[in-house]
């Protein structure tokens, strides 16, 4: 197996038992599931440190989210692409939430080797969220950029467990909110039009 094939096998096989036992976890345990010898596990990281580190690492980049994103059917109905990217948003929430509170983090890592690599790909992220609104901006009552920040503002807000009070909200709740607001429409025809973005 290729280095770089073997490193990615290992930290896929770790960021799962990170979620469950934080730093309890063992060496013995992330090798059993990579399905390797702890012998390999060290030829391949020089300790548990590194390769802690690395899986967190890999957890923060946002490249497979946007590459998820930008997989979406573009000729699907604005309603069914926004539930469709929120969904993935929210797995991308979970599971950065999680780890962060197994491995008693308060926020996400200050140092990253990858953080001169990640800026444009989390740029990349967003312009995604943005491109799914473009084709509709006769829709909105807003522009699309700002449309895109209010459902990645959104979908954060209403998975993330310490904001929903551990009941998070589905997608398609999401979307609603962010397309149709709270109240029945007729409410707003006496009020002076207000952008809600």
């Amino acid at each position: 197996m290729p280095p770089e094939v073997r490193r990615a096998s290992i930290i896929a096989a770790t960021l799962p038992l990170l979620r469950t036992y934080g730093t309890a976890v063992t060496t013995a345990q992330i090798a059993m599931a990579a399905g390797i010898s702890e012998g390999t596990l060290f030829r391949v990281f020089p300790d548990k440190e590194s390769l802690v580190n690395a899986a967190i690492c890999t957890a923060f980049d946002p490249a497979p989210t946007e590459a998820a994103i930008a997989a979406i059917d573009r000729t699907l109905p604005m309603r069914d692409k926004l539930i469709a990217a929120v969904t993935v948003l929210q797995r991308r929430v979970e599971g950065v939430w999680q780890l962060m509170s197994m491995m008693g983090m308060v926020a996400p890592p200050g140092v990253n080797p990858l953080a001169p690599k990640l800026a444009p790909v989390m740029e990349a992220l967003q312009q995604r969220v943005i491109e799914l609104f473009e084709p509709h901006r006769d829709e909105l009552r807003c522009d699309p950029v700002q449309a895109g920040r209010a459902l990645r503002m959104m979908s954060f807000a209403g998975t993330h467990p310490r904001v929903t009070d551990g009941v998070p909200m589905t997608a398609a709740e999401i979307v609603a909110i962010v397309l149709d607001g709270v109240r029945v429409r007729a409410d707003l025809d006496s009020e002076p039009e207000v952008s809600p973005c």
